[in-house]
């Protein structure tokens, strides 16, 4: 299985840097991991709602580039469908049974995903109702996609 994981803007932090190296490299025991980075908008405090939607849609471009009509598109989004391990398990194995071997998943920027990107998915999915900030959700994403692949596998971890 092919896994990308599409995201708006570059991780600063070390610690963040580290932990996605770390995940990836457990990853790559299951899956062809490929992290792409397109280019964040800089945004101001107060923006107005049509400033905001400038600068979704101008992100939203960049990362459509990077989707092909093949690939299931999986976007992070607030409003998606919340899961357990178990169950997130279960999907990505479902998907891999009818034959998906490209799977894309997509984090938006700070002010989150255009409407265009968002009607592209396939499946939104979210980790909580809460916001968390893109470069950790980065981090939980990668870490989620591995326990997944453990469980599959019936390997020690996720308990």
């Amino acid at each position: 299985m092919n896994v990308k994981i599409l995201c708006v803007g570059k991780i600063k932090e070390k610690f963040y840097r580290e932990a996605i190296l770390e995940y990836s490299k457990r990853l790559s025991k299951y899956c062809s991991l490929n992290i792409v980075e397109v280019t964040d908008e800089k945004t101001a405090e107060d923006l107005s709602d049509n400033e905001i939607d400038l600068i979704k849609n101008t992100e939203g471009e960049r990362i459509l580039k990077h989707i092909s009509d093949r690939d299931f598109v999986i976007a992070l989004a607030i409003l998606g469908k919340q899961q357990d391990s178990v169950a997130f398990s279960n999907y990505l194995q479902d998907l891999m049974v009818r034959g998906q071997s490209s799977i894309v998943f997509v984090i938006g920027g700070s002010l989150g995903l255009s409407d265009s990107v968002l009607s592209r998915a396939n499946h939104l999915l979210s980790f909580s109702k809460m916001t968390f900030p893109h470069q950790l959700m980065r981090v939980v994403l990668l870490e989620q996609i591995y326990r997944a692949m453990r469980i599959m596998k019936n390997e020690p971890y996720h308990k």
